[in-house]
């Protein structure tokens, strides 16, 4: 059989030809669906505990406090980098478990599990199969839900884990947790659109234990960046914008040399005479392209013009995608990374952005403290996940487990998009179609095509 691939927040993988029955959106795509129950043909399971939860992978503690606003409890937290239990400890009143994440890590009893596993190989004494699922974190992130069975897990990761190793990251998340009877929800999204100041692509993955958890709505609309309109209506409110966001903060700081930083690190590092001539030359919105030649980074004009193939790191592809960048104040900020204070400059000043400016466009309070050297900092700032986002799709779930009615049986995959274009690279199209086959149920091939958005 043929598959044809349509992409969008709304888009699905279906045979060719196939169009699903009505035009579904919003809250009615659940009430829409079949019973789902005839999914598991089981008895339903005991009540749902309280609202408690842990996070795995936790970092600086952006998934842990979204989760404490949204009314769930962290009961524990686990990182193996000093500098992220340093700096969770000292903003969330507990210090996260500093040993390494693997199979023999025993969960406390817990209404859901969160975290965002790195996409890097894992080996350990007894793991013998280069195949296990097992072999990643990404294996044993799922493989810890798999067997402590929380009524609910939540995904966070980066896009190019959907193409990463060629879609096998993605099929160590899903296969054990669709074993284990999960019903699942995983989608891209921008967190512009849930109220972030700015363009994070983001691949998030929501699963309940016999029962359907959704998926949060949009909460803002967002424009600037490719695909961003998709998905939210001209009647929610406009993202927040960088300007918005860096308003009211003190003058900034430039810092000396081997000065010592305070908690509230508003400074940033001084500008070689090359990059200042370049920043002079930028307007709000413009990049390195937007310069003469001349004047190009050496890494930017090494990949100016070559094409990257889907899930290659950033630090193997040669430089910042835009080299230096002169933000919009008029719109979200590009993505917050560790590299942020390098590649970003303030939308009106001769200058990089400042911790502190990274902080608050990733919703960080300004009271949030962030330990160790400044590279330190900033890596952290960057591989967080936003407060704010976490905490809109916390209280997505928190809703849905109050009414939660689980059953036992089989798992399935109720939702997969994987773009927010039109459109799909080969690499994405080739492990979206894997999924098809792999997750497209063909004994009731009907009633599992219509989960699909």
């Amino acid at each position: 059989m043929q598959f044809a691939l349509h992409c969008g927040l709304r888009g699905w993988l279906q045979p060719r030809n196939h169009r699903p029955p009505g035009t579904i959106t919003g809250d009615d795509t659940i009430r829409a669906r079949p019973p789902l129950a005839s999914l598991a043909h089981a008895d339903t399971l005991a009540p749902m505990p309280a609202r408690t939860v842990a996070d795995l992978f936790c970092g600086a503690g952006g998934l842990s406090l979204g989760l404490r606003r949204a009314g769930f409890r962290v009961l524990s937290s686990f990182d193996q980098w000093g500098r992220a239990v340093e700096t969770y400890a000292a903003n969330l009143g507990h210090t996260p478990v500093a040993d390494p994440i693997s199979l023999d890590l025993r969960l406390p009893d817990v209404s859901l599990v969160a975290g965002g596993p790195p996409c890097q190989g894992f080996s350990s004494a007894g793991l013998r199969r280069a195949d296990d699922h097992r072999n990643t974190l990404v294996g044993v992130f799922s493989t810890l839900i798999a067997e402590h069975e929380p009524p609910a897990f939540l995904f966070e990761n980066v896009e190019g884990f959907l193409t990463g190793g060629r879609g096998k990251f993605l099929f160590d998340l899903l296969e054990p947790l669709i074993e284990a009877g999960y019903w699942i929800h995983l989608r891209k999204i921008n967190a512009a659109t849930f109220g972030v100041p700015q363009h994070r692509k983001r691949v998030i993955a929501i699963g309940g234990l016999g029962w359907d958890p959704g998926f949060p709505e949009p909460t803002h609309r967002a424009y600037g960046a490719p695909g961003a309109a998709l998905g939210a209506t001209g009647s929610l409110p406009a993202a927040p914008t960088l300007g918005s966001v860096l308003a009211g903060l003190p003058e900034a700081v430039e810092l000396a040399a081997r000065a010592p930083l305070d908690d509230f690190d508003h400074t940033f590092a001084p500008m070689k005479a090359e990059d200042h001539a370049r920043a002079k030359l930028l307007k709000p919105g413009q990049c390195m392209r937007d310069l003469p030649e001349n004047l190009w980074h050496a890494s930017y004009r090494k990949r100016a013009f070559r094409r990257v193939m889907d899930g290659t790191p950033t630090e193997r592809r040669g430089g910042a995608p835009a080299g230096l960048r002169r933000l919009d104040p008029d719109q979200p900020s590009k993505a917050i990374t560790g590299g942020a204070v390098g590649e970003f400059l303030h939308p009106f000043e001769d200058r990089p952005l400042t911790t502190r400016e990274c902080a608050r466009i990733q919703t960080f309070p300004d009271d949030f403290v962030f330990c160790g050297p400044r590279r330190d900092r900033i890596q952290l700032i960057g591989n967080a996940v936003p407060p704010l986002l976490a905490q809109v799709i916390a209280e997505h779930i928190a809703a849905k487990l109050r009414g939660a009615k689980p059953c036992q049986g089989k798992g399935a995959l109720l939702s997969f998009v994987p773009t927010l274009s039109n459109g799909a690279s080969p690499a994405l199209q080739a492990v979206s179609r894997r999924v098809f086959q792999r997750f497209q149920d063909p004994h009731v091939p009907a009633q599992q095509l219509s989960l699909w958005p």
